[in-house]
């Protein structure tokens, strides 16, 4: 039986990058699309409570969600597929999500809620500007689905992968990873409306990281494939004890 592959993205059901990545994984298994029916990128790991979701097939094996890339992983494994899937494929992602960025992205967080309904999972994503060269991250897409798929990740773990937006032709290969930091300067912007009322735009700003040749972002930069094991459980587990040790002596 061939793997059932579930696709899905936060940049839309109608995305170049979702379309190349379903045909990625058509090379290796029966791929199915469940994914917003538009933008909904920094949306972080948002789930729709506050109203019902529709979702609309719009062709055979593809459907449209009026919901987050969450809801639509959700519905997937729950209501939509014909069984339960046996990879996430989430992107391909029109910009990077290195470091601090998978806190905010839906295209990581739609890997996130597989992983947590018991679904091996990974993010692939584009580090760079446009035009994006789809085709660039194709095979590495394909290479990390094969991996998961013939091999088992850890526990609670997905794979967040980022492509430098380069001539395929021109890339290094892969690097395994560690999440780094990345930050912006100047992040939010103050605009005025016709009337001279002040508001703020979040976005843009100029980025820096930290450096580090096993770090996602400077992997990226020297034209290397990161490929980067997230782990859902984010107890800082050297802190328990101190804060343990500590509390004890408090109580004490």
């Amino acid at each position: 039986m061939k793997p059932l592959i579930l696709v899905t993205n936060d940049d839309g059901v109608h995305a170049p990058g979702l379309v190349a990545l379903v045909k990625a994984m058509s090379e290796i298994g029966d791929a199915y699309v469940v994914a917003p029916d538009r933008e909904r990128s920094a949306v972080s790991h948002a789930l729709t409570l506050h109203r019902p979701l529709k979702a609309e097939e719009l062709r055979e094996h593809v459907y449209s969600v009026n919901g987050t890339p969450t809801d639509c992983v959700a519905l997937a494994v729950h209501k939509i597929l014909p069984r339960k899937p046996d990879l996430v494929a989430s992107g391909i992602n029109k910009g990077a999500n290195l470091g601090d960025d998978v806190t905010y992205s839906g295209t990581v967080s739609a890997a996130m809620e597989g992983t947590i309904l018991g679904v091996p999972s990974f993010a692939i994503s584009l580090a760079g500007d446009h035009p994006f060269i789809y085709d660039s991250a194709v095979p590495f897409a394909i290479e990390v689905a094969r991996y998961i798929l013939n091999k088992q990740l850890p526990y609670d773990t997905l794979l967040n992968v980022n492509v430098p937006n380069l001539p395929k032709e021109t890339l290094k290969g892969i690097r395994i990873t560690k999440q780094g930091k990345r930050m912006y300067d100047n992040a939010i912007q103050d605009i005025y409306s016709p009337w001279g009322e002040k508001h703020y735009w979040i976005g843009g700003g100029k980025p820096y990281w930290e450096h580090g040749e096993d770090l996602d972002m400077q992997s990226v930069m020297d034209g290397y494939v990161s490929v980067t094991p997230v782990h859902l459980d984010m107890t800082n587990y050297s802190a328990l004890e101190v804060l343990r040790k500590e509390w004890k002596n408090t109580k004490d």
